[in-house]
């Protein structure tokens, strides 16, 4: 009996997510290395450790595509639980903190971040819960209830870290999932509502939150303080103008922009590569997102399409949140440019999720063009 040829993936989500990790790899250099001639001694830190990142986010990748996606539906269970502890031991002494938030796990030399864990595990306990009861999403107690506390319980975790921005994007993800598995309006609406009334609530009893928010309203009343950050990554669009200064010239990384290989890379984007540079960006992922649209509306049962659209709601929030932040449309925020912003847990986490998706495509008859 001849073996059953195995269909391929979808190629443009594939090279489109590398050609991403590439440029992130550049760009984290050419951000980097000045700070990191300073404060490591060594140029090429951030570089080499975002190498075996970029290298071991494409082995897990690939992978993950191999896998059936349907295999993930008997782990739901242990990767709740495991996420879970992750989190909570993030508040405990094994926590470790930088900044004044207590986000990260030691692991030998190495460090994680369980809340990007958790933004994987809430997408797939979340979907497999709307899969279960996608005939009652006109329910508010049957349907809405059970997958929102799924994600309540982990962005009430990682509030507690604190880091509200990566809370919040968890919660606009299941959100986004929910309104596509067919939530009724008047519930949209509710939910839209009270989640600006939480917001408001968690900025107004943290002082450092309302101060953040208080100077995004006009940053240079506080040049030094808290409005600085904003305020150089501006200096640093500006000075780009249409083509930019060219690819390692920026002066606002010379200490200007602290670790501006983090949050604020795409301020580095700008002023290195000019408004063309950003476009391109932003074009990558816009690209990257409609392939995933078209795969989940192709989707062969409600699984996989919510997996597609959680992960894909995802990209496209961290990618509006991360840019708003860099352009002074919102307050200042801890939220990576996915693929391209420096960080382990965060390339892996998200190269993983778009291993999912590529298995998924294997099972969507989709044409190439």
């Amino acid at each position: 009996m001849a073996k059953k040829r195995e269909k391929h993936f979808d190629p443009y989500v594939f090279y489109t997510t590398l050609l991403l990790v590439i440029i992130g790899i550049v760009m984290v250099f050419s951000s980097s290395y000045v700070q990191a001639k300073f404060k490591q001694n060594d140029a090429y830190y951030f570089l080499k450790r975002n190498m075996i990142y970029s290298i071991l986010g494409f082995c897990v990748m690939m992978f993950v595509s191999k896998i059936n996606y349907k295999r993930l539906e008997k782990f739901i269970p242990m990767i709740g639980i495991i996420t879970v502890i992750l989190l909570i031991a993030v508040l405990t002494p094994l926590g470790k903190s930088f900044n004044g938030a207590r986000r990260w796990l030691g692991v030998g030399g190495l460090t994680i971040m369980p809340s990007e864990i958790a933004k994987f595990a809430s997408i797939i306990i979340v979907s497999k819960v709307i899969d279960n009861k996608k005939d009652k999403m006109n329910n508010l107690i049957k349907g809405i209830i059970p997958p929102l506390m799924i994600s309540v319980v982990f962005f009430a975790l990682i509030v507690l870290q604190p880091d509200l921005s990566t809370g919040g994007t968890i919660i606009m993800t299941t959100f986004v999932m929910l309104f596509v598995a067919g939530m009724d309006l008047k519930y949209v609406y509710t939910m839209m509502g009270a989640g600006f009334v939480l917001l408001g609530g968690l900025i107004a009893v943290a002082p450092y939150r309302l101060k953040r928010f208080t100077s995004f309203l006009n940053p240079f009343k506080d040049p030094l303080g808290d409005g600085y950050q904003v305020i150089q990554s501006l200096y640093a669009l500006g000075s780009g103008g249409l083509f930019g200064l060219g690819l390692g010239r920026s002066r606002q990384k010379f200490f200007y922009i602290p670790e501006p290989q983090n949050d604020f890379i795409f301020a580095i984007i700008g002023e290195e590569l000019g408004y063309v540079g950003c476009i391109v960006i932003l074009l990558l992922f816009l690209f990257l997102i409609y392939r995933c649209i078209r795969i989940a509306i192709n989707c062969p049962d409600t699984f996989s399409c919510m997996l597609v659209t959680g992960i894909t709601a995802q990209i496209g929030i961290q990618v509006m949140i991360n840019i708003a932040v860099a352009t002074s449309s919102m307050p200042v925020t801890g939220m990576p440019l996915p693929f391209i912003s420096y960080g382990g847990s965060s390339l892996i986490i998200f190269m993983a999720a778009m291993g999912v998706i590529l298995n998924i495509s294997r099972h969507v008859k989709l044409d190439r063009s």
